[in-house]
């Protein structure tokens, strides 16, 4: 029996290469499977046909927009993920789902291998061979561009002498890399990080310096999870569809960083992510409402080491698994309306309410009604400062 490969297929000039040169290279069989996370662009099942009509033995194509959102994009919003706490894990979190259908595929095809378009340099690479070898260690992983040095010059000269069906136009500057929940785009003129990123290189978002009315929105929570935007029911995909448009519409964001990769170089990134922003900005705050002091302050030490796991592709590892637990338990209460006026690039919250508020009016007020006994603050200060002051007699020799 021949043997099968499972190839994570975009129907770009990469991987529709990948497609014959795979079989050239191992005399396997190929299997393209192309993933819908909302990146946009060709209908699926144009997708599905290229990559018949590029050598591949069955293609299949999966719409995993809502299951992207529901289950791997909200639990970034509410372990309000952000990697050096800025990146809101855009392309990191999309990976996981793709590797989810890749290894489907494999074993309904009775593939051994599994291939992917990365190159050696990346965080996607780990990504996809980290998260397969979770769910399916006895697969083998496989990166022609990586593996085999598949130029993008080798790339189309392969694709010519063949006579793929495919654009061998030259490539856009940029590498750009989208999904529902946001835009990555790196190289080019932006490798030099003097350079400022021009209006060109945005999609998403609309420039924020240009002079417009804000817009005021209200987003409705349910235990960490958005149910409603301005009191009308949504679905998580819908949530962030819905905020993508309209905080994009004002420029909300725009992310420019220069950040840590797992491979050890730092790498110039710019990233577009309206309606990830929107959503956990609001959530903070909800958090902020609703979540008790101590358990806020050790979420926020989990929510780092959870953005790290996910952004090196431990998305499947037992350390994530638990740690989701956690994040869960922590949303139980959190649950209310966020009211945040979308402005000039920046998403401010102006109005919070919940039922499940921890926030006393009567403790909290300066003026007449106040219950806070502040007769007890003096002892409290004695006690609590009590051991710094014994170290500072003792350090200062009296």
């Amino acid at each position: 029996m021949t043997e099968r490969v499972v190839l994570a297929y975009s129907g770009g000039l990469d991987t529709s290469v990948c497609i014959g040169w795979i079989a050239e290279e191992t005399g396997a069989e190929v299997v393209a499977v192309a993933v819908d996370v909302g990146q946009g662009g060709e209908d699926l099942d144009v997708i599905r046909k290229r990559a018949l009509a590029c050598g591949a033995v069955e293609a299949e194509v999966a719409d995993a927009r809502d299951e992207f959102a529901e289950e791997y994009c909200l639990p970034a919003i509410k372990a309000n993920a952000l990697y050096m706490d800025r990146y809101p894990l855009v392309s990191a979190l999309s990976r996981p789902v793709i590797v989810k259908h890749l290894v489907a595929a494999a074993r309904k095809h009775g593939a051994t291998t599994v291939a992917h378009g990365c190159t050696g340099k990346g965080n996607d690479q780990v990504r996809f061979e980290a998260g397969i070898a979770s769910l399916a260690p006895d697969l083998t992983c496989i990166a022609p561009v990586r593996d085999y040095a598949m130029t993008r010059d080798r790339a189309i000269a392969f694709a010519e002498s063949k006579g793929l069906p495919i654009a061998t136009t030259r490539k856009s500057p940029y590498s750009i890399d989208q999904n529902v929940f946001g835009r990555a785009v790196e190289t080019g003129f932006l490798e030099d990080i003097w350079n400022a990123p021009t209006e060109d290189v945005y999609d998403y978002t609309e420039n924020p310096a240009v002079p417009r009315e804000a817009d005021e929105v209200v987003i409705t929570f349910d235990k960490g999870v958005p149910v409603a935007v301005d009191g009308r029911p949504v679905t998580v995909l819908q949530a962030i569809q819905q905020l993508n448009e309209r905080a994009g519409a004002q420029g909300v964001g725009r992310i420019d960083m220069v950040e840590d990769r797992l491979v050890g170089i730092k790498s110039r990134e710019v990233y577009e992510a309206p309606g990830a922003i929107a959503l956990i900005t609001a959530h903070q705050e909800l958090e902020n409402v609703t979540v008790e002091r101590e358990l806020a302050r050790y979420k926020r030490q989990v929510e780092q080491r959870w953005s790290e796991l996910v952004y090196d592709g431990l998305w499947f590892s037992p350390l994530k698994r638990a740690l989701d637990g956690f994040v869960a338990e922590a949303n139980e209460h959190v649950s209310g309306d966020i009211r945040m006026t979308l402005h000039a690039g920046r998403a401010v919250v102006t109005g919070r309410r919940s039922r499940e508020s921890l926030y006393d009016f009567d403790l909290a007020t300066y003026d007449t009604g106040d219950t806070f006994d502040q007769s007890m603050s003096k002892g409290f200060i004695e006690i609590f400062g009590m051991s710094s002051k014994i170290a500072a007699k003792r350090d200062l020799g009296q």
